[in-house]
């Protein structure tokens, strides 16, 4: 899995963090999210998706 993230499009939600905090954070500045993880493990791969799911702005993009 490799996950990637698009800046330029986050609205800052933070429906990343709460879905899967052990990959994503959130600038302090203006709440844009930062990658923390981009080759999470088998552990984390349904965290991921979930986070993708839930981003209201499409941000994140996971391929399998």
């Amino acid at each position: 899995m490799k996950v990637t993230v698009d800046q330029e499009k986050c609205v800052s939600s933070g429906q990343c963090v709460l879905n899967a905090g052990e990959l994503f954070d959130q600038r302090d500045e203006d709440g844009v999210v930062v990658l923390l993880d981009d080759s999470p493990g088998p552990d984390q791969a349904d965290n991921a998706r979930r986070a993708a799911a839930a981003c209201p702005a499409l941000a994140i993009d996971i391929e399998e």
